[in-house]
């Protein structure tokens, strides 16, 4: 066979992959290949191969079609960028069809920074007006201050109602399309709680990503990325640097090595009679605890981190959900599987009971349904957001259905209905999480508004009204995105965590920041007792904090 010195002989070409595959620690397939393709037979010198020839050879190939391509092409100038291009499109395109692949990729990436330019001005233009308002806010509290020098102190109870009436008129759609910003003025600034007035909980050895108070004691949990949740007893004193260490029970997730990532805790729920604690982990077990600690139950069904984890309102079952994309419903008097949904055709994110057997789930394939136990098929099924639903909360007389998206919106539902109640929209970036206020009928607070709380990554909480799906406050407080919510058992409180590293306390009925206590990381939850009088917060720093809460 005749060959040019520019092309390679089958027999050269075998004996490049023989010894890519040698090695590379193929000796099986070495050996068969050199037994079929007679390697030994071959006049090849296999000292005058270099170390890794093929690998060599295939890539100054892969840069001679680059070359050829840029040679032929007339359009572009001799700069062209070949990172453009996969290698397999190299070897299995011909030149104009590498040139217009180019081209195309080319055009979009100039697209793409033209985008990015007009962005990059727009949120100048923003900051500008931004720092304008800022500036203008600040010279308006300089001017307050001097005429609240010169003015009779008697004046402070007039400002005093001027500000109210100021309030309620902004909550109530008039003086302008903003919502109330929480500018705290002097006389309303928030007190900062100092850390000597907090307790703080040491002993994970990753971030905290949840806890949640029990119902009945005055136990707190806690799970973390260590691979560990904790049973902290929390004592009624008053808390502070000053507090004895308080009993803690280690509820281990591993049986070897510390520190498996695969086991971090990722969700815990108390029953209601604050008798067992449930765990959700990334190894997709679910583990039934005893508030000593004490491992009851391993749940081993899911196929996939389990994200989400409610005891139902009668303690007989409990949901969770996983990224495997199902939900299960476990029985409690066996720890049974009693039913496993599967609808979702993503993972599914959150879960939340309307009464003892109905439930809905939502999921990053932009679905909510709502099941019922002994039913093959949805009860209900909800699309209308465009983005990840990362949460779903019913109210408290399960009859709406709130939930929030990647989308930005955050929606209210009701089973009357296919379509939306409201549609929520003045949240600018993703929103992580809801949560009702325990008002209106059916709670212990009656007599008081029914109000949904949001809290997204563009640093704000959103307070609506229900009734209207109108926008009542619109709290700006923190500087990065709030991961979570948590309204007082008397309604009248809302207190937020953030990646900002801040724990606020707002009032609910004035839309006003009270309290702020800055800890060491950011926050992933935060959780109040049950008496309302206590709240928790775990930390990116590996730590829980408690403070005490008193207007």
């Amino acid at each position: 066979m005749m060959t040019t010195p520019s092309s390679i002989t089958s027999n050269e070409l075998n004996f490049l992959v023989y010894r890519y595959l040698q090695e590379s620690g193929f000796t099986h397939a070495a050996f068969a290949l050199g037994y079929e393709a007679g390697i030994n037979k071959t006049s090849i010198d296999g000292n005058l191969i270099p170390p890794g020839a093929l690998i060599t050879f295939v890539q100054k190939g892969l840069h001679y079609v680059e070359l050829e391509a840029n040679l032929e092409s007339e359009k572009f100038d001799g700069d062209d960028d070949f990172s453009f291009l996969q290698p397999l499109d190299l070897i299995t395109k011909d030149v104009s069809e590498l040139q217009r692949i180019m081209k195309e990729k080319k055009q979009n990436l100039l697209k793409e920074r033209e985008t990015e330019k007009e962005r990059r001005e727009k949120d100048r233009e923003k900051q500008e007006r931004y720092m304008d308002k800022v500036e203008k806010v600040n010279d308006q509290e300089r001017e307050r201050e001097r005429e609240k020098q010169q003015e009779p102190k008697d004046n402070f109870a007039d400002d005093h109602e001027d500000n109210k009436a100021k309030g309620k008129s902004e909550e109530n759609g008039v003086g302008g399309p903003e919502p109330m910003d929480i500018t705290p003025t002097p006389q309303f600034e928030a007190s900062e709680i100092h850390s000597s007035e907090v307790t703080i909980l040491e002993g994970h050895g990753s971030e905290v990503f949840a806890c949640a108070w029990s119902p009945t004691g005055s136990f707190l949990a806690s799970g973390s990325g260590d691979s560990t949740a904790r049973i902290w007893t929390i004592p009624d004193a008053p808390c502070g640097s000053h507090m004895l260490p308080p009993q803690v029970h280690v509820l281990k997730h591993f049986k070897g090595r510390t520190n498996e990532k695969c086991k971090d805790v990722t969700t815990l729920d108390w029953n209601g009679e604050g008798t067992l604690l449930a765990t959700g982990s990334y190894d997709g077990q679910a583990r039934i605890w005893s508030k000593d600690g004490e491992l009851k139950n391993t749940l081993a069904k899911h196929k996939g981190p389990i994200f989400s984890l409610k005891w139902n309102k009668k303690g007989d079952f409990l949901l969770s959900g996983s990224v495997d994309k199902t939900a299960i419903v476990w029985d409690t008097r066996t720890w049974d599987c009693r039913q496993q949904f599967e609808f979702h055709s993503a993972p599914a994110l959150d879960v939340d009971w309307r009464n003892n057997v109905s439930f809905a789930t939502c999921s990053t394939d932009n679905m909510i349904y709502v099941c019922k136990v002994g039913e093959g098929r949805p009860v209900k099924a909800f699309a209308g957001h465009q983005g990840e639903v990362n949460a779903i909360k019913w109210d408290p007389s399960g009859s709406l259905l709130a939930s929030c998206s990647d989308d930005g919106t955050a929606k209210i539902w009701s089973l009357k209905q296919d379509k939306c109640l409201h549609d929520l929209r003045d949240h600018h970036k993703e929103i992580y999480t809801i949560r009702w206020s325990p008002t209106s009928l059916g709670t212990n607070n009656p007599n008081q508004q029914l109000i949904l709380a949001s809290a997204s990554f563009d640093s704000t909480i959103k307070l609506w009204e229900v009734e209207h799906g109108s926008l009542l406050y619109s709290l700006n407080g923190h500087r990065q995105p709030v991961y979570s919510v948590a309204f007082s058992p008397n309604g009248q409180f809302l207190a937020s965590g953030s990646l900002d590293q801040c724990l606020h306390l707002w009032s609910v009925k004035e839309g006003r920041l009270i309290k702020t206590y800055s800890g060491g990381g950011g926050i992933f939850e935060v959780c109040w007792n049950k008496e309302g009088d206590k709240i928790a917060a775990c930390f990116s720093d590996n730590t829980v904090c408690v403070v005490d809460f008193r207007v």
